[in-house]
């Protein structure tokens, strides 16, 4: 494909085209904002398993797992190809920017584009860990955001939804129009209604997670001491009607449910451990998809200005935990807990004072245009870019 200037082309939050370059410099402050591993890993590195690891978090525990804890191994996830009318999606320019990072940090790390709650992409996953890595896995962290799924068991179909419980919540929240201009909202968000629940809980729960665990252990790849963490949120009271006490809400619970149920058999049966690792604010594509999410986190980057705690710093602490450079710290829920800088007292008491007038909005709007590799600094938007970026593969 002919290089070509690429322009932002939006749809409230969503963005028509990415950025190849944008993509790629974000990627690389991602790394350069990493802290240095906290020790040198014995050998070639442990072996991780990254589920969903092309954006927000995931993409975090990735490109941390390389840096932080030198890790080799497996990153999934599902992202579109480019087209001659449409660039790729944001993670494929990321995940193509990500494996650059890792052959230059000499890390075998090898990634399948697919869709991870399919027993098929298990098996490719199962095989190559089998022939490529030793038969062995070391860790594996889960961080799927989907707006549906397949259950491969029965072949029903669920869809998430975001609602709140019990009752219509109102909130104010932001909203972008097509010129890229933010204005708060207030908006009412109906309840949950026949299955909703359920089929969120089916989603966005720990079935997938355990799955996995099941499929992998079936073939006998977990190590022993195997470490598993599926990355969460809690949050604010500010958002907690339509999160915490919402749909998705309900199926975070199961999901911790999930993990209590797999560390206790993991620990029996491996040394092992299964954690939920609770993280802060970030804006990302899915957060942004959450009615109230987008101003809070606005809000919160007004109190807290350059103090907001990046991703990849706080995925850099959870690797710490689970390779065992540093003691695996849990709250009486058996959570990792890294959101403490966001529900400090102080914070939350001055992000509820404070006006929607006094949110960040220009912030989140450039945080925004990043996710799609656009307001990065130091890329020449008016320059020509190759669009056609192949998916990485592995070298022999």
């Amino acid at each position: 494909m002919t290089p070509r200037v690429i322009t932002p082309r939006n749809r409230g939050f969503l963005f028509l085209d990415a950025h190849p370059a944008g993509c790629h410099r974000l990627v690389a402050d991602m790394w350069e904002a990493c802290p240095a591993p906290a020790r040198v890993p014995d050998g070639d590195g442990p072996v991780a398993l990254v589920i969903g690891s092309s954006a927000g978090y995931g993409l975090a525990a990735t490109v941390a797992g390389l840096k932080r804890a030198g890790v080799r191994g497996i990153a999934v996830s599902f992202e579109k190809a480019p087209t001659e009318r449409r660039t790729a999606t944001a993670g494929w320019y990321r995940t193509a920017a990500t494996a650059e990072l890792a052959r230059a940090a000499g890390r075998d790390l090898v990634f399948l584009n697919g869709d991870a709650f399919s027993d098929p992409m298990k098996d490719q996953v199962a095989e190559l860990l089998q022939q490529r890595f030793g038969g062995r896995l070391d860790h594996l962290v889960y961080s799927v955001a989907a707006p549906r799924r397949t259950d491969p068991g029965t072949g029903a179909t669920y869809a998430s939804v975001l609602k709140p419980i019990g009752g219509a919540s109102r909130t104010s929240t932001l909203v972008f129009d097509d010129e890229g201009a933010a204005e708060v909202r207030e908006v009412e968000t109906a309840p949950a209604e026949g299955d909703d629940i359920e089929q969120t809980v089916a989603v966005m729960g720990g079935a997938d997670w355990a799955r996995w665990i099941d499929h992998l252990a079936g073939r006998g790849l977990l190590a022993e001491g195997f470490t598993t963490a599926a990355l969460s949120y809690i949050g604010s009271p500010l958002t907690e009607a339509i999160y915490r006490k919402g749909t998705i809400g309900a199926a975070k619970v199961h999901l911790e449910a999930t993990a209590r149920a797999l560390d206790e058999r993991l620990g029996r049966e491996l040394g092992g451990r299964a954690v939920t690792s609770v993280n802060g604010a970030a804006v990302t594509q899915s957060s942004t998809a959450v009615p109230g999410i987008a101003l809070y986190t606005g809000l919160l980057r007004g109190v807290l200005g350059e103090s907001m705690v990046p991703p990849v710093h706080q995925l850099a602490a959870l690797w710490d935990q689970l390779t065992g450079a540093a003691p695996l710290a849990l709250d009486e829920e058996g959570r990792v807990r890294l959101d403490g800088w966001e529900l400090a007292d102080a914070v939350q008491a001055a992000t509820t004072d404070t006006v929607t007038g006094l949110a960040d909005l220009d912030w989140f709007r450039a945080e925004v245009q990043r996710l799609y590799g656009f307001a990065v600094p130091g890329v020449d938007y008016a320059a020509p870019v190759a669009t056609d970026v192949p998916w990485p593969t592995p070298t022999a």
